[in-house]
């Protein structure tokens, strides 16, 4: 067993100080952290902007003060400067970068507002979008009028319907509880893909480094193949519980200010935690280290097959694949949970850490459901380690070009033979 752990804080402590692991969670962090400022960041940068200033031709000579109103409502920022000029006059001020642009109002034929925006450019569709808005309104404003319709009338005929989703099913999740669930479900079903990617990946290259160097000749003679396979699943799962510690103290440590900055409520009562059960939390755990251990072995064993750091890539690919067929149909799910389609994938052993997860944090299934899937996914994980272990053993003795599965059985044969 002292070899056993011998291994696991080798492969942690060596990862744990290496140059790549230090940048990648360095640049992880910053990005967090800007993320959880990007506000403040906004704001900052901002106060530096110059108003955007559009000089407006008002060929009404009535409409621009009105039309000022429905502006400063949209964007107070936004300046518009009544000018006497003519519209060649106005478009050279403009190419010569006095102003932003320049608006020409008028009326159409039946008495309503109508515009003309001209800039430099197009590309800035919010500008256009707050102008347009603006002169939306006033003209529902002045056609109401026109038509002897009140204020009053006018917004009880934009009042919203009033239209209620009752569900009949007993502790069924409200839409406020499921909006909610929804969000954490995404947020916990990306860290998941990111983690299965990231570190099952980092196993199958730290099996096929170490067996480039023929380390593995000495290892294999003294260390059995489960204890060397496990010591590192566990030591790479080490590490990405400490890169994600580093990781989610930044992020919550900058939300945590943000809010006390600007005086609002703790974290689960701005993102809805509060309302979430426990369990939801519990299960995202369970499925996460179950799904980083069904995917570590997997990873394990097929790195074993490579004697070229190159051929892990491509000896990998089919898992990848199956990890990005997972989270596209948790993508699928999130609108469809109880669809017969997600039901039947989160029974699937490589699929159930984040479908069945989606069901669990999205829906009220029954206990015997998410037993049989757990219990699946463990018998899973249980076959491929004993599967894994002896091509494991066989595969860090096979050298030369490995691009095929047929590895596997030739991995398997020369494990038989030790």
């Amino acid at each position: 067993m002292n070899k056993f752990w011998i291994i696991l804080w080798h492969t942690y402590f060596t990862k744990l100080r290496s140059k790549s692991f230090i940048i990648t969670t360095l640049i992880t962090a910053f990005i967090v952290f800007g993320l959880t400022n990007i506000e403040t960041i906004i704001n900052t940068v901002s106060q530096n902007d110059q108003k955007e200033t559009i000089v407006v031709i008002d060929d009404t000579g009535e409409l621009l003060d009105l039309y000022k109103q429905q502006v400063d409502l949209v964007n107070d920022e936004l300046v518009l400067k009544r000018v006497d000029l003519s519209e060649q006059v106005a478009e050279e001020k403009v190419i010569n970068g006095e102003y932003t642009g320049f608006l020409q109002l008028s009326y159409d034929q039946e008495g309503l507002p109508e515009a003309t925006f001209k800039a430099m450019t197009v590309t800035d569709s919010e500008v256009y979008s707050q102008l347009q808005q603006a002169l939306q309104t006033l003209k529902v404003s002045i056609a109401t009028e026109q038509l002897g319709i009140t204020s009053k009338q006018l917004e009880t005929l934009f009042s919203p319907v009033v239209f209620e989703r009752v569900a009949l099913e007993d502790n069924a999740k409200t839409e406020e509880e499921l909006n909610q669930a929804r969000g954490l479900v995404y947020v916990l079903l990306f860290v998941i893909y990111m983690a299965v990617i990231m570190y099952a990946s980092m196993i199958a290259m730290e099996v096929a480094t170490e067996k480039s160097s023929r380390v593995m000749e000495i290892l294999i003679s003294s260390v059995s193949p489960v204890k060397q396979m496990f010591g590192k699943i566990l030591g790479i799962g080490l590490l990405s519980l400490t890169q994600f510690a580093v990781i989610l103290l930044v992020g919550y440590s900058s939300l945590k200010q943000n809010m006390n900055a600007l005086g609002g409520g703790g974290i689960s009562d701005v993102f809805g935690f509060d309302s979430l059960p426990i369990s939801t939390f519990i299960y995202a755990i369970i499925f996460f280290m179950l799904g980083y251990f069904l995917f570590a072995t997997l990873a394990a064993f097929l790195g074993s097959l490579v004697s070229r750091i190159e051929d892990v890539q491509q000896m990998i690919t089919p898992m990848t694949l199956l990890i990005v067929g997972a989270f596209i149909i948790a993508m699928f799910g999130l609108s469809k949970p109880d669809s017969t389609f997600i039901t039947i994938t989160s029974f699937i052993p490589f699929f159930t850490p984040m479908i069945m997860f989606l069901r669990v944090g999205m829906l009220n299934i029954p206990v015997w459901e998410i037993g049989i899937g757990i219990g699946l996914l463990v018998l899973t994980i249980t076959l491929l380690a004993i599967f894994g272990a002896n091509v494991y053993r066989g595969g860090v003795l096979m050298y030369g070009k490995s691009s095929s599965f047929k590895d596997i059985m030739k991995a398997i044969q020369l494990s038989k033979s030790k």
